[in-house]
């Protein structure tokens, strides 16, 4: 009987082990994008990249429910390099907002662009 009972708890165990963990955020196409663009710089994968910064920004689904680390910043950055500089700068501004803890590295990008 108790050799029953462990094997049902070990069975249990092993398919509870199976399940899987939502991840933290969402990233859908982005590391394809972004390589492709670190490699040649051309305006068609400029947009397409924003278009994958724009695309985790409205349809963020991971667990945590925000937009990863950083990518406030880098997605207002490179709206900032092709002339939506306000645009850009409120972008900057809402990584500090969202990640605080970020606010020595990102105002002191700000300070560089505003010049």
């Amino acid at each position: 009987m108790m050799r029953k009972i462990l094997f049902m708890g070990t069975c249990m165990l092993a398919f509870a082990s199976c399940t899987t963990v939502k991840p933290l955020y969402s990233w859908y196409n982005y590391e394809d994008v972004t390589y492709q663009y670190s490699k040649k710089s051309t305006e068609e994968l400029q947009v397409k990249v924003l278009e994958q910064y724009q695309k985790m920004i409205d349809k963020q689904k991971g667990s945590r429910g925000v937009v990863p680390p950083g990518l406030y910043a880098e997605y207002g950055y490179m709206l900032y390099r092709t002339g939506k500089k306000e645009e850009g700068l409120s972008f900057l501004k809402e990584e500090i907002k969202v990640y605080p803890e970020s606010e020595k590295y990102i105002s002191r990008i700000i300070k560089q662009l505003e010049k």
